[in-house]
């Protein structure tokens, strides 16, 4: 449970403090619960800029302060006893800044017709999502950082060979991505038949994609074992699967070995699923590569997987401002300390 302390702001300028209250949902960077509350009280529309304080530090739970923006000056809701400033950072991302989420809305609603009350899901230094309601059911703005890969070309890439397991993109410019929305649920705890459905498809597309880098690279290595190098997801956990066989969340990924998106799938699963993922991904290679031995690669890829994690948390400690670093401290050393440990 999180205690929510609100620093309202409208044009940059600080109105006043929202009396404290409590979500059920215990991550920070989901916001739906707080503007939902904040609108009700305060009387205006309401979203989080970024995050100014928290008093534990794993993501979750505790006292977390935020900078929130309203549309117009509350009539009621705000105590000022304290006052507050709110400096600018060169780090600070544009959907963090005065004018930020709605200006992501704004060019949302240049390409589909909203009918009804956009709602902030979710924001923190990695992206901030908006889902919106159409006729046609909802569709998801979100913005990304520079920093981050190009998601819609990511996304134009796997549906060059599998339309159906990316979401549809129904627009796009550099930093932001207007999607249709992903039927089924998120599969934190997928089964041996949604593994069955996702993994070879991805394994496909892979296969497909293989060959001179597209994107970036980690440079971390794999020996090959007879596989390709190719387009990893970067963050191929069953958070990012929707139930219905879509995956989400592409801006984490970059060019290498597909075994490293296999271990970072492997070390998410319930340990009772392991040895049964692993197989679907062993015999999903096979199937396209014969002479190769994926088993081997994979004992390689758990350790390494744990370094390219260590490579991606210094990136985000790297380009995002100091109030937000607490999402990524500690994590850097947490990826090389289980690298350390599945190689031994």
């Amino acid at each position: 449970m999180r205690e929510i302390r609100a620093l309202v702001t409208v044009g940059g300028r600080y109105m006043g403090a929202a009396e404290p209250f409590t979500v059920d949902s215990p991550w920070w960077n989901d916001v739906e619960p707080v503007t939902a509350h904040l609108d009700r009280v305060l009387g205006v529309t309401t979203s989080v800029l970024r995050l100014v304080s928290t008093t534990t530090p794993a993501m979750r739970d505790g006292v977390v302060t935020y900078q929130v923006e309203a549309d117009r000056v509350p009539a009621r809701g705000l105590s000022v006893a304290e006052r507050h400033s709110f400096d600018d950072h060169p780090l600070r991302l544009p959907w963090a800044r005065p004018g930020g989420p709605a200006a992501l809305v704004r060019w949302a609603r240049g390409h589909v017709d909203v009918t009804g009350r956009p709602v902030q899901v979710k924001t923190w230094n990695l992206s901030c999502l908006y889902r919106l309601p159409t006729a046609h059911g909802n569709v998801w703005a979100k913005a990304t950082p520079p920093f981050m890969a190009d998601e819609a070309a990511v996304i134009g890439l796997v549906a060059s060979v599998d339309p159906s397991l990316a979401p549809r993109l129904i627009a796009a410019e550099p930093g932001r991505v207007l999607l249709a929305e992903a039927s089924g649920v998120d599969c934190w705890r997928p089964d041996a038949e949604v593994v069955a459905r996702i993994v070879p498809r991805w394994v496909a597309v892979q296969a497909a994609l293989a060959g001179e880098p597209r994107l970036r690279t980690r440079g971390v290595a794999v020996p090959d074992f007879g596989l390709p190098d190719t387009l990893l997801h970067g963050d191929f956990h069953p958070g990012n699967w929707r139930s219905g066989g879509v995956v989400l969340d592409w801006g984490d990924a970059h060019w290498g070995h597909p075994a490293l998106d296999a271990a970072r799938l492997i070390g998410f699963v319930a340990p009772e699923l392991r040895a049964s993922v692993a197989r679907v991904w062993v015999d999903a290679w096979l199937r396209h590569r014969p002479a190769s031995d994926p088993a081997s690669a994979l004992r390689h890829a758990r350790p390494a997987a744990h370094l390219v994690g260590a490579v991606v948390y210094q990136e985000f400690l790297d380009h995002i401002e100091p109030s937000e670093r607490v999402y990524h401290l500690g994590d850097p050393e947490a990826e090389l300390a289980r690298a350390q440990s599945l190689a031994v």
